[in-house]
C-alpha cells in the first residue's frame, strides 16, 4: 500500500470507530498528517481530556501515554507502539527517590513529565519543559530536589540562583550526547543562522543558543522570528517539520545524531493496526497509582 492509501483507512477507521489520534511533534509527517492533535506530550494529553472520543491512539512513548490516562480514566488509551519506551523516564522509580527523599527530607520533589506514573506519586509537582522555571519561581520552598533531568535542572538553577537545587545524574541521552564542538561546528558551516536549543542539552551547548527552550517553544519561535537561518538543537525531527511548515527558511540540525530511537519506532502502520484493534498496547493504571500521579499534575496545574 502506498502511503496516501494507509493514511485514508487510518482517517476512515478513526471516524467509524469513534478514536482520536495525538501524536507527539517527534513523530514523522505522515503520522502527524493523520493526527487530531500534534505538540508536546502533557499539551497532547490535555487536548485529549477535552474531546469526546472513547478511544485514544497516542503516537509517542509510554510515560505520554501512561499522562493521558491521568487525565482520561474513562478512556481506552492505547500506546501505538508497546515498545516506544523513555530512557529518562525509565532512569529512575518510585523506590529509589523515596529513598533519596530521606535524605533531604526538607526538600520538595519536582519531577520532570518525562517521568512514569509510579515516580510521579512520590513526588510533590511536575514540570514541562516550558513551565519548569515559572513553577520553580512560584515554589514557596527554597530547596528544589529536582528530577530526572540535571541538565534542565541546572538551567532553571542558574536562573534562580536565591534558591537550592539538588540535581541527581539523569537526563535525555539523546539531548546530553551532543557536545560543544557540534555548535561550534555548525555554526561554522551556518555563520547566518541562529542557534535555537532545548534545555535538556548540556551546559555548554545550552550557553551558545539563541533561543533555549521546549520543543514547541523552538518552533514557534521559529515560525514568528524574522530570521531566515536556524540551527535547531533537538530531535532532528523538528527540523524535517519546520522546513515543510517554513520554506520560505533554512533549518539545518545541530547533528546527524540527534535521534531519538523511541520516537522512531512507531510507524504508520502501528497506528493503522491501532485503529483496527490488533496493535499497540492498552494502557492501564490502578487507581491509587493514578491519583497519586495526578496530585503531582494538578499541583503543575495550579501553579500555572
Amino acid at each position: 500500500m502506498a502511503i496516501k492509501d494507509i493514511q485514508q483507512e487510518i482517517l476512515k477507521l478513526k471516524k467509524e470507530n469513534d478514536i482520536c489520534i495525538l501524536a507527539h511533534c517527534y513523530q514523522s509527517p505522515e503520522i502527524l498528517e493523520v493526527a487530531d492533535y500534534t505538540g508536546d506530550s502533557f499539551g497532547l494529553a490535555v487536548e485529549a481530556s477535552k474531546v469526546g472520543n472513547k478511544t485514544v491512539i497516542m503516537c509517542g512513548v509510554r510515560f505520554m501515554a501512561e499522562t493521558v490516562k491521568i487525565l482520561s480514566p474513562e478512556k481506552t488509551v492505547i500506546l501505538s507502539n508497546a515498545d516506544a519506551g523513555c530512557p529518562m523516564a525509565e532512569m529512575m522509580d518510585k523506590d529509589v527517590i523515596s529513598e533519596v527523599k530521606k535524605q533531604y527530607p526538607d526538600y520538595t520533589v519536582v519531577a520532570y513529565i518525562n517521568t512514569t506514573s509510579e515516580l510521579k506519586t512520590v513526588c510533590d509537582v511536575c514540570v514541562t519543559s516550558s513551565s519548569a522555571l515559572k513553577i520553580c519561581q512560584k515554589l514557596d520552598s527554597d530547596k528544589i530536589l529536582f528530577i530526572p533531568d540535571r541538565n534542565l535542572g541546572s538551567w532553571i538553577a542558574e536562573k534562580l540562583p536565591e534558591k537550592e537545587f539538588k540535581l541527581l545524574s539523569g537526563g535525555c541521552p539523546t539531548h546530553a550526547k551532543i557536545g560543544k564542538e557540534a555548535v561550534l561546528k555548525a555554526k561554522e558551516m551556518h555563520p547566518d543562522a541562529l542557534f535555537l536549543v532545548h534545555p535538556e542539552c548540556v551546559r555548554e551547548v545550552v550557553e551558545l543558543a539563541d533561543y533555549v527552550g521546549s520543543t514547541t517553544g523552538i518552533m514557534d519561535y521559529a515560525r514568528k522570528s524574522d530570521a531566515k537561518e536556524f540551527i535547531i538543537g533537538t530531535e532532528n525531527s523538528i527540523v524535517t517539520h519546520l522546513q515543510l511548515e517554513c520554506p520560505d527558511k533554512m533549518f539545518y540540525p545541530l547533528s546527524k545524531n540527534l535521534i531519538c530511537s523511541n520516537m522512531k519506532a512507531t510507524t504508520l502502520v502501528d497506528v493503522l493496526n491501532c485503529c483496527k484493534g490488533c496493535g499497540g498496547e492498552v494502557i492501564e493504571l490502578d487507581e491509587e497509582t493514578r491519583l497519586g500521579a495526578k496530585r503531582c499534575i494538578d499541583k503543575m496545574i495550579e501553579l500555572g
